[in-house]
């Protein structure tokens, strides 16, 4: 059910882009250093290698990838045509001239993600359940950007049903 997907990855792009989304939990939390606002076009729902978004075109980062890599129809309920859960992801990419502000820079963009998640706990529609839980890996430092680049992707999964 590939519109699910699409409808989800939508759904939570949206929770970021919002009002109480990355640009303002940023600026509510006490965080050591400000973070940089996310221009419009931040939040992109696109899966891509982050060489070939800087191949592709002019990337401005900080920039966050949503995007849905697995749903799965389990049938939990019997007489609905869709009822199983979708992996979504939060890519947040961080560039900087120099690798120390890396380190911080990518921690607090994961702060306030899993801030805007641990704050939109259930029901995200009448379709769409999500019970809180998320787990968080970070990448290497690798050259792209500015001169460096990192990453860290926010994996949460969320439960679908539809007639």
């Amino acid at each position: 059910m590939a519109s699910s997907s699409s409808t989800v990855t939508s759904q939570l792009a949206a929770m970021l882009r919002g009002e109480s989304g990355i640009n303002a939990i940023a600026g509510a939390l006490q965080l050591d250093i400000p973070l940089p606002s996310l221009e419009d076009g931040g939040i992109l729902e696109l899966q891509a290698a982050a060489d070939l978004t800087e191949k592709a075109g002019n990337v401005k980062y900080p920039v966050i990838h949503v995007y849905c890599d697995r749903i799965a129809n389990t049938l939990k309920e019997k007489f609905r045509r869709f009822s199983g859960t979708a992996d979504l992801n939060i890519e947040i990419r961080v560039s900087h001239d120099h690798i120390a502000e890396l380190q911080t820079q990518i921690r607090h963009y994961v702060e306030v993600v899993t801030e805007i998640l641990e704050n939109r706990r259930g029901a995200w529609d009448s379709n769409t359940w999500y019970a809180g839980t998320y787990e968080v890996t970070f990448g290497p430092v690798k050259r792209g950007g500015r001169n460096y680049l990192q990453s860290a992707k926010v994996r949460l999964e969320v439960t679908i049903q539809a007639d």
